[in-house]
């Protein structure tokens, strides 16, 4: 059989195809994909000048908690809420460098805490900020944390400051920022969802920090304290633009808010919403 002929410039990548002289093709503020990654690579660059991820130290506190997969004996729960958080951390894209509990030990958190406060950009720790008998959080940082009660529901009692490292003054500009968030479990996630995802992503530099907000028909009448922004677990159906509140609105219901796909937000000023009325929800989905 005679072979065809080869035609000119078949087969051939001929330099500049891809990139020409003087193309931009990585931006400031351009999120490192691993497309953007090999085209650095394939370009030669041996280093990329990026914004890191934030190294943030999860702590909950409690004599009471256990890790998951210990049996229980009486007294004791399941530790939930560095679970959570550590997952909420990941998505919004920070780095969880530690995850860890303690008691209700004044001088053993401290002890951890210090321990671990010069390897984080931030620490969030969770419960031991309420108005009990046993506030470890409050009672070990009492000088260097301003402990607030925000008007919301769930997630009223926050907090937040400066830590120093062990061997670092406690007045350095350098101390690491920490986050007390409240111990009810759903106070906790939707505290994070309100007051540190998008800060911490926007610290990263990394595009759309916020939630999408939303406006959706409510299907049902609602009340709300007066007093307090409102933020209830929600069904939002995007193809319909309806909303409707799921399960209580009480900040110990995580069975709830893992089913749910939004939070519908009701101003402070509110107190009863009827069925057909245009509201606010963050989509979590």
């Amino acid at each position: 059989d005679q072979v065809p002929a080869a035609q000119p410039g078949k087969h051939i990548r001929r330099a500049g195809e891809d990139v020409t002289a003087g193309t931009t093709v990585l931006r400031s503020g351009h999120l490192v994909t691993p497309a953007a990654l090999g085209l650095a690579a394939a370009l030669g660059l041996g280093e990329l000048a990026v914004i890191p991820r934030q190294r943030v130290v999860v702590m909950s506190t409690g004599t009471e908690l256990v890790s998951p997969g210990t049996p229980l004996r009486p007294g004791q729960i399941y530790e939930s809420n560095a679970v959570m958080l550590t997952a909420a951390l990941r998505d919004a894209g920070a780095e969880v460098v530690a995850s860890t509990m303690s008691g209700d030990d004044v001088d053993s958190f401290r002890a951890t805490l210090s321990r671990h406060a010069g390897n984080a950009d931030l620490i969030v720790t969770t419960g031991g900020v309420s108005a009990g008998a046993y506030e470890v959080v409050k009672d070990a940082l009492g000088g260097s944390v301003d402990f607030v009660k925000v008007a919301m529901q769930p997630g009223m009692p926050q907090g937040c400051g400066r830590v120093a490292g062990a061997g670092s003054p406690a007045t350095s500009e350098t101390a690491t920022p920490i986050v007390t968030l409240p111990g009810n479990p759903v106070s906790a996630l939707v505290s994070f969802e309100v007051f540190l995802r998008a800060p911490l992503r926007a610290a990263m530099g990394l595009p759309n920090p916020d939630r999408p907000r939303r406006t959706a028909v409510l299907t049902e009448d609602l009340t709300s304290p007066r007093g307090k922004r409102q933020f209830r677990r929600g069904v939002f159906d995007g193809d319909a633009g309806t909303v409707t509140s799921y399960g209580p609105p009480a900040s110990h219901h995580l069975r709830w808010l893992a089913s749910a796909n939004c939070l519908l937000e009701i101003d402070e000023d509110v107190t009863e919403v009827a069925a057909g009325t245009q509201v606010r929800v963050w989509d979590l989905a």
